[in-house]
Formats: structure tokens, sequence, C-alpha cells
């Protein structure tokens, strides 16, 4: 894993050079010309690396997409101060001027211009002309790579410029919006396209680059995503017409089948906490981990590191200045903190209950780490989401905060919770209890039948949802599936898409909201509830630089901005 990383870094830093002189520029300056470039294979791979490379930054997947997908019901940030950064981004009182919103930006058509400059160079070549096996991947991954920062500027803007050709000069770095119907239409060919032209995932191969099964769960996603509501420019929320919402549950279903046909890729053989565990410890393993964003830094600094489990992590406590650092933990500031009620909503033999929620932290005292762990130290306010720990970590540290762990993006379960949600969709609500039941059944939860749904899925177990009509078996399974999804994939970044999709982010923000805020000793530390504007925050703005200096955006913002 971590060979691998480093040689992501040092093949981007040879290739390219991004220049910071245009907001807007995402060309790469490379210190090749292109048409001399793609003279051998091992050039069209080191192009290849470079896309990786736009991932693994800090002000990327390694700090700032983590507050993309935050508050939803799930989790939100510690402090209600304006930042300009997380704070105003979770709790809904963004601007176009936010910086991490314009980094990320920024970061997503790099990504998708490297992958453009990659694909036409590598289609230039010979070898590709002769569909040599060695460069046909290369594409396969970079279509799979631009397709993945796509469906992000989808999900997050609407629509937005986008084009399938490298920037070879300023002008072209300027585009119109594209319908975003368009934009998925190219994401589904490129990652078609991925999916019959590279191989399933295997013990021998790494989660860290793309596979069939990669391309195929993403597409699952895509589909999902797409068949749901969105926020239009006009301001309305609009979804496809059923017949279209039908084509693409079948669609869901045919990629599902293919992970059945292969039969590779299952839950984690050593249970939840492992898996998790494992991704903290910097372990790699395929069978659940469909792909995994990688980071490493040699020497801890910031640029190629990471922050999972040390700011969605529990607290840890910085050690003094004089300890050893290869013989301790580092510090993990935990700026986000879990929605406390979801401990309650789980059964107690559920092995994802202790997982998803930390309610612990750690102290510095007497030369080590201790942990705190009475209700009076570390109140509900304090709990933390619990994937990624730093003490899960290899002891030792190379800077208090950065860290080298993997971000998995995708994973098998939720491949079987998407099926069983198109099978739903589809009137096959047998078949989608049966997954369902499968994701619970792994982590020591009851299995869900309709003679157990009200003691499991209405109250006091959880919380009634007024937004979700359960008069019939197919509204019971949506029900069930709104709490498996949160009880499954919490904090890996679907959740608040999840909601959009299904059109109850507003509705789930003011329930929990609602809820929540008697119970706790510090007034309005979850404001999401009381900011969101609905028909506003199911997208983000445009950033302000890009509206000011693009002019073929006609200075028109997302709704409400």
């Amino acid at each position: 894993m971590k060979t691998y990383t480093f040689l992501c870094t040092l093949a981007a830093t040879m290739l390219f050079s991004t220049s910071c002189q245009d907001l807007l520029k995402e060309q790469p300056d490379s210190y090749y010309e292109k048409e001399n470039f793609f003279q051998a294979v091992s050039n069209a791979e080191m192009a290849v690396t470079g896309i990786y490379d736009v991932m693994a930054k800090l002000d990327h997947y390694g700090q700032y997409e983590m507050a993309m997908p935050c508050s939803d019901d799930t989790y939100f940030i510690d402090g209600t101060g304006s930042d300009n950064t997380r704070r105003d981004i979770a709790h809904y009182t963004i601007s176009s001027s936010n910086d991490w919103i314009e980094s990320v930006w920024q970061y997503k058509y790099q990504g998708i211009d490297r992958a453009n400059y990659a694909i036409q160079g590598i289609e230039q070549m010979p070898e590709y002309a002769a569909n040599d096996s060695r460069v046909i991947p290369l594409v396969a991954q970079a279509r799979f790579l631009r397709a993945f920062f796509a469906f992000d500027l989808v999900r997050y803007f609407g629509d937005v410029p986008f084009k399938t050709t490298y920037t070879a000069n300023h002008e072209d770095a300027f585009q119109p919006r594209s319908n975003r119907e368009v934009i998925y239409d190219q994401i589904i060919a490129d990652l078609d396209y991925a999916k019959n032209n590279l191989p399933w995932g295997s013990s021998g191969s790494s989660p860290e680059r793309a596979t069939q099964g990669a391309a195929r769960a993403l597409l699952m996603r895509v589909y999902l995503q797409r068949a749901g509501y969105s926020l239009q420019l006009d301001g309305r929320t609009t979804r496809p017409a059923d017949d279209k919402r039908k084509a693409y549950f079948e669609a869901v279903i045919n990629e599902w089948q293919a992970f059945q046909a292969n039969g590779y890729h299952t839950f984690d053989a050593e249970g939840y906490q492992a898996l998790f565990k494992r991704f903290s410890f910097g372990s790699l393993n395929s069978t659940e981990s469909l792909f995994e964003i990688a980071f490493y830094t040699p020497d801890g600094s910031r640029e190629d590191a990471g922050n999972w489990g040390t700011y969605n992590g529990p607290k840890v406590a910085e050690p003094d200045k004089s300890a050893d650092k290869s013989a301790v933990m580092g510090r993990a500031n935990a700026f986000f903190r879990a929605v406390p009620e979801w401990r309650g909503f789980f059964e107690p033999t559920d092995a994802r209950r202790d997982v998803m929620i930390c309610t612990y932290q750690y102290e510095w005292k007497n030369g080590k780490h201790v942990k705190k762990e009475n209700a009076m130290d570390v109140t509900k306010e304090q709990w933390y989401p619990g994937k990624w720990r730093r003490e899960w970590m290899p002891i030792g540290y190379k800077e208090p905060n950065n860290t080298d762990v993997n971000y998995c993006v995708l994973r098998y379960a939720d491949v079987v919770l998407m099926a069983a949600e198109a099978y739903n969709e589809l009137g096959s609500t047998t078949q989608a209890w049966a997954l369902l039941n499968s994701v619970r059944s792994r982590s020591g939860a009851t299995p869900i039948t309709m003679a157990n749904y009200a003691s499991l899925l209405k109250a006091p177990r959880v919380y009634n949802l007024p937004y979700i009509d359960d008069t019939d078996e197919k509204g019971k399974f949506r029900t069930a599936l709104y709490w498996e999804r949160g009880f499954e994939l919490a904090f890996e970044g679907q959740r608040k898409y999840d909601l959009i999709r299904w059109n109850v982010l507003a509705d789930a923000l003011t329930l929990f909201g609602e809820n929540i805020a008697p119970k706790l000793k510090k007034a309005n530390i979850y404001p999401a509830y009381l900011n969101f504007t609905k028909g506003k925050h199911e997208l983000f703005p445009i950033p302000l630089d890009e509206i000011q200096l693009n002019k073929k955006l006609e200075g028109i913002q997302n709704p409400g901005y």
C-alpha cells in the first residue's frame, strides 16, 4: 500500500506542476510536451498514477471531503462559530466564498483534466490501436477516475462545466454549464468501459487501484442517485419519469448479478469491527473493500497526508514533547461529533453500535495516554464517529494529526444494500428483504420480518418516520432501508446523498434536531435543522471566483445563493 502511494506522489510530481495563478486553470503544466510524452507504456502508467494523486491530498479527500456530507442525521461538527470552512458547510451557513468548497472544486477539475490528458494521450499510442493488454486497463482506470470526479461534481453542484478533452490552453478552461443528464450519460459510458476492461478484484489485487468491482459498484451508486430527486437550476426538486427510474433500477440489478456471478467479493470474514480496525491499521483486503483512496506521507508533512481517525475519530490528547514519538499514539483533535441518539437505536447484539459511536476519549496523564470513559467526563455532546480511531493505528506517529490511513469509498455491504433497494423499487420485495437481512445478520442484528417490523423499526426502538409511508410492505422496506443504511454506512460519505435522493433531508434534520435539542446540556450544538433551507442547501454554491472569472456561467449561481 505505502509503496504504491509513494510512487503515486513521485509520478505526479514528475509529470504535473499545477499553476496557482488562475483558479480556473485546471490544465497540468507538463514537463513533457503532450505529443512527445506518450512514447512508452511506462509513461502512460505515470500519467494514470498522476490522476490517483489528485485524490490523496489533505485539502481534498484527506480532510476537506469529510465535511461535504456533514451534517446529516448521523454526524455534525463541533462548534457553531463561522469559520468559512467546515463549520459553515456542516451547519448550512455556507457562502460561495467558502475556502473548502473552492479547494474541492479545483481538485475535482484537476482530476478530470488529468484523466482527459491520460485518455487522449494513451488512445493515440500504437499499443492502444493494437488492443495491447498493457494500456487498455490504463484507459479504463482513467475513465473510472474521470467518472468518479464528475459524479462528485454533479452531486455537490448540479449542472456544472464539463468536457472530456484536455485543457490545452487558457481559453479551454472556461466552459458553460452542462446539463447533469448529459454528464450522467458520460459517467455511465466511462464506467461501462471501465467494467468491461478491468479485471475483478482478487486475493492478489489492491483496493487502491480501480477494478471491475469498483466500476460496477460506482455504477450502481450513480444509477440510484440519478433515479432519485435532485435540485434543479430553476429551483425545482424533481426526479425522472417512472419509466426511466425503472430502467435505472434494472441497471442496478444487472450490476448486482455480475457481482454474484463473479463470486469473489463478500463480507469481511473477520467481522464488522475487524474491517474498520484494518482500515485504521493500514492492512489491505479486497474482499469487502472495493476501492480505497490511499494516503502516505514519509515524514508526516501536510500535502499527501490524511486526517482519517484524528479529525473524525475519538479525541486523543497530544503527548508531551518529551515523549518518544515511536512509542505512543499521536493526537486526535476530533472535530466531528456523532448524533448520540443513534447509539440507542441499535440492538445490544449489533456489533455496529460500538463501532459507529465512540463514547470515550484519551487524556495524557503521567507520561501516558489514559482512557476517559466516565459518563460525567465524556457526555453525549462529546461522543464521536468511531469507525476510524487513533488507537487502532500502529503505535507511533510522524506528525500529531496527520495519518497514513486510507479512506474506503466503495465496499461490498453498500453494494448489497443498493441491490436490495433496486429490487424493492421493482416490486421484488422478498429478494430485497433477503439482501438487507444478510447485512444485518453479519453484524448480529435480528433479521426483519413482518412479525417483528414494528418492534424493531417503530418507537420506542427508533423514531417514527412521518415522511416515509409504511402502510404497505414496499413502504416498510423503505423504512427499514432508511435505518439500515444509517446503521451500516454512517460517516462513510453516502448518508446525506441518500437523504437528498429520497427527498427527505430537510425532514430528517428537523426530526433529529427537535428530538436532540431538549436532551443535551449544550444548546444549539446541532444547528443544521435550524439553518437548512429546502430548495437551496441540497446543492453547494458554485465558488465565487469561478462565477466571477468564467463569463460562460453568465453570473448565474445555484438556487438560493
